[in-house]
């Protein structure tokens, strides 16, 4: 772990410098020693692909104090299972949808189909959620579909769209900008103003994609 100051009450831990499983379960082992210490002077801890940020109450500690605090109480190599709850989310891949299907079939050399099944095979972790609220970075993506972001961003990605971009995964949880690369829609509501964190995905997550016709899509509120 390397710790360096960001401001006055701030700092960031780095585990690492590229995505990789290993460097993840350190994240979210660190992730949840800290905030099972509950430090009232912790203000927000929020963890990333690599690194973990926190910012705290600087009349409550000052940075070597907690820097020695949280090495103290962090044990990378514990064996603890973390309950790892999976949240099914249903998404419809037609292409009226996923605008840029069509266009990953053509470059990937795989059909549609394929390419769908390749998405929705797998669990992904939520790595971090950023961007927008309730916007969850899934990870990773097999290399087989993995794709860059488009060179030339949309100006409207419609809400509940499901998008690839390089390693990741995610759903738009409201219209935005964006230079995924879009794949599928779901009715899954990403943003809760009633949660806590905003969203019913959270650090140390896993999501689970299932495929579903346009008919069930539109059952359950999608719109087209």
């Amino acid at each position: 772990m390397d710790f360096k100051i960001v401001s006055v009450d701030s700092f960031i831990i780095y585990f690492g410098d590229f995505i990789d499983e290993k460097i993840a379960l350190e994240i979210k082992k660190a992730y949840f020693c800290i905030k099972n210490l509950n430090l009232e002077g912790i203000i927000e801890i929020i963890p990333s692909y690599t690194s973990i940020f926190i910012t705290f109450d600087i009349f409550k500690y000052d940075f070597e104090t907690l820097k020695t605090l949280i090495k103290q109480n962090i044990n990378l190599q514990i064996d603890e299972k973390f309950e790892e709850k999976i949240v099914d989310i249903d998404v419809y891949y037609g292409t009226e949808v996923g605008f840029d299907l069509e266009y990953l079939s053509s470059k990937t050399t795989l059909s549609i189909d394929e390419i769908i099944k390749i998405h929705s095979n797998k669990l992904y972790d939520v790595y971090a959620i950023g961007f927008l609220p309730g916007f969850a970075y899934l990870a990773k993506v097999d290399e087989k579909i993995a794709f860059p972001r488009l060179s030339t961003p949309r100006k409207i990605v419609p809400k509940g769209s499901v998008a690839i971009a390089d390693f990741q995964t995610a759903i738009y949880p409201q219209q935005s900008p964006g230079g995924w690369n879009i794949i599928g829609k779901t009715a899954f509501e990403l943003f809760d103003k009633k949660l806590e964190n905003l969203s019913p995905l959270n650090v140390g997550n896993k999501v689970k994609f299932n495929p579903i016709s346009k008919e069930e899509f539109l059952v359950q509120g999608g719109v087209l």
